[in-house]
């Protein structure tokens, strides 16, 4: 008989989750929903005001990825002015950018995604003086030696564990699945995985300052304006440059001895869940591209990640982007209407519908209607994965040089078949190596900022008259945030902000079913997947969390004047151990 199993909410994300999943008899999942329990209305909050403020709103739609949010706002209202931006804020967009990708990844694995992998009970069963050589061992891998290699260190680690839970203060170890068997590390390799996620607690911190050097704070920047950036002192000052490239030479070692070693150690230790396509899913990928190299206008530039569509996990084809094949539906939604229609026209009108029926005291989503606060996105009427995985896809099967290396040395260095990328282990293996590429770059960056200021040029602006050019116009800021494809669309008229939608990398990847019952990424990643237990649905968990689900992005909604827009009464339901 099957089992209709309710996660709610996924924690460790930002935003509000439910996951519904049916497993038959033999513990595979054989229907999954996706479903997010909050509004978002900012695209309302937009209409009527000046465009030149909305990356100061837009940027509020999320509180981790703030400044991804803030650039590609102004970056649609550059593109409808038709304003190129010189270099020095090409370059400054650039690092608070990557140190962004930076800080978001590393984060997103140890402190979100990691004990979905390591057992934290299992560490202070471990030998720290087989760890010393564990850790050794797969550090080599990389050519690296491993960021700890103390006895000592990992001895000290595990008894202050195991004085938290002798005082039964695990604090953020205090509610998971500990002890099932579908974690696969050994103790030792557990104490190594719980020893980098304390260590990379301290190197966030370090990261996040590096965001606030040319930001002017972290979260929500404020140096990014219509033209160019505002911190033209910043880039004058050697120094300011030096301590962000100081910072980012922080994380690439720390990303060479133990986050690519820690994702060697997890994925050959989950080998055979890589080999088999665990948590695939839809198999088509997309990437806006981002990161511009050069200073041509607005989509002509040449980029570190290109884009383009690859269907179908083909390789051998990409087919190259067109943003008016973007779409969205909303027969799964709770919005008004089923039409599918560009973001240039998009509504964002609410209309709830609540959940359906209720068993032994819980209330299941209705999905044969709608079922979630996040629109499903379409392109050219396909569903898509978009992430650092889908990134890495589209940039070796483009043959970009750089990526392909990045890929390549790391599927060798693991003895690892390209295959294994179109999984769970591969999504989480994609976002660390796009962590040491984004480090390499982001030095180079520095040093061509540093280089160009001391010959100079301090230009951070591009003059326009905003009478002429705001009379009657749109653009779009397509680019990539660290979760994937974000797209910010606007039309103005007037010098007024007439309509706006932003589709965003977990509106795509979270999405409920569309209008033809073709399921999300989420939901596809998950149909297929073998349970240990469905009591305890750490499988769920872990493919969910690997595309590093924001949902506050997807739906939010704020009242600038403290009104209260609607009221939504839910029945909570489900299980809240997650």
């Amino acid at each position: 008989m099957s089992k209709h199993v309710v996660i709610d909410p996924i924690t460790r994300i930002e935003g509000h989750l439910r996951i519904e999943a049916v497993i038959n008899d033999d513990n595979v999942i054989t229907e999954a929903y996706s479903s997010s329990t909050m509004f978002r209305g900012i695209e309302e909050i937009l209409k009527g005001r000046d465009p030149r403020d909305c990356g100061l709103l837009a940027m509020r739609i999320c509180g981790v990825c703030t400044g991804t949010h803030y650039q590609r706002s102004i970056e649609a209202v550059e593109h409808a002015f038709n304003v190129t931006i010189p270099k020095n804020a090409r370059l400054v967009r650039n690092l608070m950018q990557g140190g962004l990708y930076i800080h978001d990844h590393i984060v997103h694995f140890y402190h979100l995604h990691a004990l979905d992998w390591v057992d934290i009970t299992k560490a202070l069963e471990a030998d720290p003086k087989a760890a010393v050589a564990e850790a050794q061992k797969w550090a080599k891998l990389s050519g690296q030696r491993p960021w700890n290699a103390s006895e000592d260190v990992f001895a000290e680690v595990q008894a202050r564990v195991t004085k938290y839970v002798k005082q039964g203060r695990l604090g953020i170890f205090g509610n998971a699945y500990w002890g099932s068997k579908a974690y696969k590390l050994t103790p030792e390799q557990n104490l190594i995985g719980l020893s980098h996620y304390l260590d990379a607690l301290e190197l966030q911190r370090e990261v996040a300052k590096a965001q606030a050097i040319f930001g002017g704070k972290n979260p929500h920047p404020q140096s990014i304006v219509v033209g160019g950036v505002t911190c033209v002192q910043d880039i004058k000052n050697p120094a300011r440059v030096a301590e962000f490239k100081d910072i980012i030479q922080k994380a690439l070692k720390f990303t060479k001895q133990a986050y690519l070693p820690d994702v060697y150690m997890a994925g050959t230790m989950y080998a055979d869940e890589a080999l088999n396509g665990t948590g695939g899913g839809l198999g088509n990928y997309m990437s806006f591209g981002d990161f511009n190299l050069d200073d041509t206008p607005f989509y002509e530039a040449a980029k570190l990640f290109p884009s383009g569509v690859v269907m179908n996990k083909d390789l051998s084809k990409v087919y190259e982007l067109d943003q008016t094949k973007i779409t969205e539906d909303v027969t799964h939604a709770w919005y008004e209407g089923t039409t599918n229609l560009h973001p240039y026209d998009g509504v964002t009108a609410p209309e709830y519908t609540g959940f359906g029926k209720k068993e032994d005291h819980i209330a299941y989503l209705d999905t044969d209607k709608k079922y979630s606060w996040i629109k499903s996105p379409l392109y050219d009427d396909e569903r898509m994965e978009v992430g650092p995985l889908a990134r890495m896809i589209v940039g070796v099967a483009k043959g970009d040089k750089k990526i392909t290396k990045y890929v390549t040395t790391f599927l060798k260095n693991g003895n690892l078949p390209i295959k294994v990328l179109f999984s769970t282990v591969g999504r989480t293996a994609a976002r660390a190596i796009e962590t040491e590429l984004m480090c390499e770059e982001v030095i180079t960056w520095c040093d061509e900022l540093a280089s160009n200021a001391a010959h100079g040029d301090l230009s951070t602006w591009t003059e326009f008259d905003f009478d002429t050019v705001s009379k009657d116009a749109k653009g779009y800021g397509m680019a990539e945030a660290p979760r994937g494809g974000l797209g910010h669309w606007i039309k103005i008229k007037d010098g007024k902000v007439e309509n706006y939608q932003a589709v965003v990398p977990s509106t795509w990847n979270a999405a409920p079913k569309d209008y033809k019952g073709r399921m999300g990424a989420y939901e596809a990643s998950l149909v297929g997947t073998k349970v240990v237990n469905p009591d305890e649905p750490l499988e769920i968990i872990r493919t969910v969390h690997s595309f590093d689900p924001c949902i506050a992005c997807a739906v939010h909604i704020v009242d600038t004047r403290g009104k209260e827009l609607a009221v939504y009464k839910v029945n909570p339901v489900g299980s809240s151990r997650a």
